[in-house]
């Protein structure tokens, strides 16, 4: 059996535009047994709900490509370090996995056919196609079923973690596209953002930190307001950041 822990759409260049989405597909392998009533599988536990269709609008777009990742996050958590407890999640929002009670052995194998390939492939990947920008796209539930008081009535989120630059061009950005946005909500990239760290962070490399709200990346129309939205964001905030670059030179000339 070969695994895909990982799907490339478009072409990737140098200078283009790529989204990454860890969190995109709800397929677990015919091999593994998760131990879980397989409704569950059509729930953010599961997924982030709306990114496979809103990325495939996007990369309509010919300066975008995307890296998506191939299994549910119930299988693997490719958003979180390899030493994390909960990159193979033993409870998800209040529902346990049982499956993922692995022994020690068990557990050093499911990260080296997941979590480790996906990792060095894209690693790979924006060594030899460095892109202008990243855009990392995940989505988040109204309400946690385990916390139903909390209120998240943010349409869009951006996150980042020390590198702010393009994330605070994207904030006013996407304010003024009349959506509700939340800065570091509705949790902070600086609690968690593993791949950006590793990926972006450490190399250099511009990115936004998107969550989109699941009522509205479900349906249609709301995947396409967020790929409308989302590529002009793109657009705007490279050639920004691209400005701030130049001014930045002729200052210190």
């Amino acid at each position: 059996m070969i695994d895909t822990p990982f799907e490339m759409l478009g072409t990737p260049r140098q200078g283009c535009f790529l989204i990454i989405g860890d969190h995109a597909s709800n397929r677990i392998p015919d091999d593994i047994d998760l131990g879980i009533d397989l409704a569950l599988l059509r729930e953010h536990i599961a997924w982030d709900i709306g990114v496979a269709e809103v990325t495939r609008l996007i990369i309509q777009d010919t300066g975008f490509a995307a890296y998506l990742g191939g299994y549910s996050r119930l299988v693997v958590d490719l958003n979180r370090d390899i030493d994390d407890a909960a990159v193979v999640p033993i409870k998800s929002d209040g529902v346990t996995v049982p499956g993922n009670n692995l022994a020690p052995l068990e557990l050093e194998a499911r990260h080296e056919r997941f979590h480790k390939p996906y990792h060095d492939h894209l690693a790979a990947l924006l060594s030899e196609h460095r892109p202008a920008l990243i855009l990392s796209l995940h989505s988040f539930t109204p309400a946690l079923e385990s916390k139903p008081q909390e209120v998240r009535p943010w349409e869009v989120g951006v996150l980042y973690n020390e590198q702010e630059a393009a994330s605070k061009l994207a904030i006013p950005f996407l304010e003024d596209a009349d959506y509700c946005v939340g800065d570091q909500l509705p949790y902070s990239g600086k609690l968690l953002n593993a791949t950006m760290n590793r990926h972006a962070e450490a190399h250099n490399i511009p990115y936004v930190g998107i969550e989109m709200r699941q009522d509205l990346s479900s349906n249609p129309n709301g995947q396409a307001r967020y790929a409308r939205t989302l590529a002009d964001m793109c657009h705007f905030v490279s050639e920004q950041l691209g400005l701030l670059l130049q001014n930045g030179l002729k200052r210190s000339a």
